[in-house]
């Protein structure tokens, strides 16, 4: 019982818990704010300028995916990305770029934040407009010598849109307040 007491009364008279700064940290300034601030909605809000060609995706993607992905996309030993279309009502659906994403600005996003596997964050905004763009080529939703930057790459319609089900979620009624 005088343990309890005792930490009760730490608690109650440390820094903080009277709402007096800790003395640790800094407040960021906006620079650092900018860098952090790279989510990318699927209306595409957020795209970054720049623009990048399925053909120089097709580089890149050789030369920083392909030793995880496959040479096409085909997977191994990380994930498939190419394929699995028609597949996601079956026993064993195959989910890929192609089959399962439902926005191209995810997947900019995702390659973005992520990849490459063994140096995530690296890629410039064009090299992931351009990978973004030959993934989308490889499943066949954009043409070989498509441009992807903010305003295409939001524009393309990606087989599983509606396969997701909008705001707001079915466990939660629109009145809610959740």
């Amino acid at each position: 019982m005088r343990m309890r007491s005792l930490l009760l009364l730490v608690l109650l008279f440390a820094p903080g818990a009277r709402g007096e700064p800790l003395g640790l940290g800094s407040a960021p300034d906006a620079a650092l704010l900018h860098a952090w601030d790279i989510d990318i909605v699927p209306s595409g809000a957020g795209l970054p300028a720049g623009a990048g060609s399925v053909e120089q995706g097709k580089r890149i993607y050789a030369e920083k995916c392909a030793a995880c992905h496959g040479r096409s996309g085909e997977g191994g030993p990380m994930d498939m990305l190419v394929g699995g279309q028609g597949t996601l009502a079956g026993e064993r659906p195959v989910k890929t770029v192609g089959s399962y994403w439902p926005y191209a600005t995810t997947l900019f996003d995702f390659v973005r934040r992520a990849m490459p596997f063994n140096a995530p964050q690296t890629l410039s905004d064009e090299e992931v407009y351009a990978v973004t763009g030959y993934l989308l080529h490889l499943n066949g939703i954009v043409a070989g010598d498509a441009i992807m930057d903010a305003r295409t790459l939001a524009a393309v319609r990606m087989p599983n849109a509606s396969g997701f089900v909008a705001d707001p979620r079915p466990d939660v009624s629109a009145g809610s307040g959740r």
